[in-house]
């Protein structure tokens, strides 16, 4: 016994090593921020810095801290409160229950009292009317329709340039196949393949023009609707506007949907009306349901929300933060991978939670639970819905979802069908399907150098910053690739598009894409490991300049949602949406930057807010082994792995995955810890 009290508290130590690690990684991102809005270096870190850092430690650690005693039933911050029982009240709490079960009852005396009476009065009528207007997916749907409905209508669409590359790709390939012949291979040749340029040996030896780099399913989606609109009506406009329509109600039902599962429940209502039909004679047994009309008991009866469903101020929350936050407003109608890839795994979100809500130990947290045994046929092909659209909306999804497959089989292997029919064979088919089409050469894949941000950064910044500091051997090596100098005047600390030579603005060729072979890439790896050794600070500065933002809360956002709103592809270089409110879209980006630039209250409008608080629930959820509940959240902490790769730096359209589901995130973790509570 006293050799596992102490494997116990070795463990409990590592849990606590592994959340001050998380707080540690915050702590330091905000410490260097300041630098690196000054496009300095860590050389310069001072006093200053490190007292931003433990400031930052500090209230992570408190916000673990306190988010570790509401998981264990105590309150957060009152360390001597009295021994927390099943309710967890404390000492006080359950003297007073003690005392009103024996008869004793509070007496209201002066006007204070009866204001407090009516307060209350007033607060329990809102509570039920909000329960009331939210406890159907149709009135969900309803509302997110409504409170939405202003962005498609006076804004249009919201895009940037990777939609007109889209357009373009299509438009190509499009007079390709209708015999008009264009310009392909040669030196002086501009395809939509050198836009974001990828190696000519990439190219097949027959002609075509689509890739992958934007997913070629998305592609010949947008490039055939916009193509339909230039041939209806002489511009790509109305099939803009056609798309942001779809993708708005899209957006709705994704958010309506996952909202409801959370809220409501609705798998319990399920189970409650299976359980209920072999005994119509007495329907009050079925703790979910009331009678239509009192007076009419052959009316029958209705299902009604579990307990379980979520109170007044959690529906309020959720719902205001998508009707009113930038990143969830101006994501209904941004017409850019990500924003669709975000609502598809929130919608997906809301099935994890429904297979973790039935599964394992699912009946002590809901008792309702151990009557489903597997998604019904309907919520399946959702939940294979959502996992086909993230497949198709982000190269980098398929990586997700092979993740998410292995966590579901070491949580829920009783469930394995499921996750082989909503997981593996959407991506063995979709992702297998657009391999073969490139290695067929129907299609062109992506340029290798794409995974290299993080590199290309590195060795960018020490040829603009110490360019006397790289080894002859390096340059060697790097000579076929890479023009140095052109890397170094290219070079962009929160961008790494610029170095791979990405985009047809302004446009330096520091990657030689048209003349560079596979055999020349051999010596990168060695090359760029020649040149952090050589220049260590230097490389160091490129990596947290190109990162730190995602997890440093005062760090604005170097390309925000407002940016499609009111970007010159919108405002300039389209036909006619560019005179239909074109102040007005101003204003509403100008308004969204301006909200979002007030300090700590604009916090909420950027990604970065809801990821670094995401991180902390993750750490209490170690500490408090939830192992679980970790295994559906994990894949919150690969998109976060996604965002450090990602060629920007605090590029809010990355984030959106994790700001959607943050809210429900909360609502699992508070559930969880009741339920904690109620069984100690």
């Amino acid at each position: 016994m006293p050799h596992r009290g102490g494997l116990s508290r070795i463990a409990a130590a590592a849990r606590w090593a592994l959340a001050a690690a998380a707080c540690l990684w915050l702590a330091w991102c905000t410490a260097v921020g300041p630098l690196y809005w000054e496009d300095s270096s860590i050389a310069r870190f001072g006093w200053v810095n490190a007292l931003y850092g433990v400031i930052a430690f500090v209230i992570s650690m408190l916000l673990v801290i306190a988010l570790v005693r509401v998981g264990r039933g105590l309150p957060p911050f009152r360390w001597r409160a009295g021994r927390t029982g099943r309710t967890g009240t404390g000492a006080v709490g359950a003297a007073h229950e003690r005392a009103c079960g024996a008869g004793a009852a509070p007496v209201a005396h002066g006007w204070r009292a009866r204001v407090r009476t009516a307060l209350r009065h007033v607060r329990a009528f809102l509570s039920r009317w909000i329960v009331r207007l939210t406890d159907r997916r149709w009135k969900l749907w309803t509302i997110f329709l409504l409170g939405w409905l202003w962005a498609p209508t006076t804004l249009l669409a919201a895009f940037g340039a990777d939609l007109r590359s889209q357009a373009r790709e299509f438009s190509w390939a499009w007079n390709q196949w209708t015999g008009l012949k264009q310009p392909y291979i040669g030196f002086f040749s501009f395809a939509p393949m050198d836009i974001y340029p990828t190696a000519h040996y990439l190219w097949p030896a027959d002609p075509t023009y689509l890739t992958d780099q934007h997913n070629i399913v998305l592609t010949l989606f947008y490039g055939a609707t916009m193509a339909a609109s230039r041939y209806l009506t002489g511009s790509n406009d109305w099939g803009v506007i056609v798309l942001a329509a779809a993708q708005f109600l899209f957006a709705v039902c994704c958010t309506a949907a996952t909202a409801h599962r959370f809220l409501n429940l609705p798998w319990l209502r399920r189970a409650g009306v299976r359980a209920a039909r072999g005994d119509f004679a007495h329907p009050e047994r079925g703790g979910l349901f009331r009678p239509r009309t009192f007076a009419r008991p052959e009316r029958g009866v209705r299902p009604v929300l579990p307990p379980e469903a979520a109170h007044a101020g959690a529906r309020v929350a959720v719902i205001v933060f998508f009707l009113v936050c930038p990143l969830a407003v101006f994501s209904t109608i941004s017409l850019t991978k990500s924003p669709l890839f975000a609502f598809a795994f929130l919608w997906a979100f809301g099935f994890w939670y429904e297979l973790y809500a039935t599964g394992g130990d699912a009946e002590s947290r809901f008792p309702m639970a151990r009557r489903i045994v597997r998604l019904p046929r309907r919520t399946l092909l959702a939940f294979v819905a959502a996992n086909c659209v993230m497949l198709v909306s982000a190269k980098y999804a398929w990586y997700v979802l092979a993740f998410e497959f292995v966590l579901a089989l070491l949580a829920d292997r009783r469930r394995w069908a499921t996750y082989v029919v909503a997981l593996l064979l959407p991506t063995v088919l979709i992702h297998g399907g657009i391999s073969m089409a490139i290695s067929s050469g129907a299609i062109i894949g992506g340029d290798p150098i794409e995974s290299h941000g993080v590199q290309l950064q590195m060795i960018a910044r020490v040829a603009q910053r110490d360019p006397d500091s790289i080894p002859d051997s390096a340059r060697e090596e790097l000579a076929p690739v890479f023009n140095l100098d052109q890397m170094a005047d290219a070079y962009f600390p929160q961008d790494a598009d610029p170095v791979k030579s990405s985009g047809i603005q302004s446009k330096k060729v520091s990657y030689r894409w048209r003349s560079v072979k596979p055999e020349d890439m051999d010596g990168f790896n060695k090359a760029w490991l020649e040149i952090v050794k050589a220049n260590p600070v230097v490389a160091f500065d490129a990596l947290m300049a190109k990162c730190y933002g995602y997890f440093d809360v005062a760090d604005m956002p170097y390309v925000s949602m407002s940016y499609y709103v009111g970007s010159d592809y919108v405002q300039k270089n389209s036909t006619w949406i560019r005179y239909v409110n074109h102040d007005w879209r101003s204003k509403v980006a100008d308004a969204a930057d301006a909200w979002g630039a007030v300090p700590m209250l604009g916090w909420v409008t950027h990604g970065n807010f809801y990821v670094i608080l995401t991180l902390l629930v993750g750490a209490a959820e170690v500490v408090l082994r939830r192992w679980r509940a970790l295994a559906w959240h994990l894949p919150l902490l690969l998109l976060m792995g996604v965002m450090i790769t990602a060629p920007a730096n605090n590029f809010e359209r990355h984030m959106l995955p994790v700001a959607f589901c943050f809210g429900f995130l909360c609502l699992t973790f508070w559930r969880d810890s009741r339920t904690d509570a109620a069984h100690r």
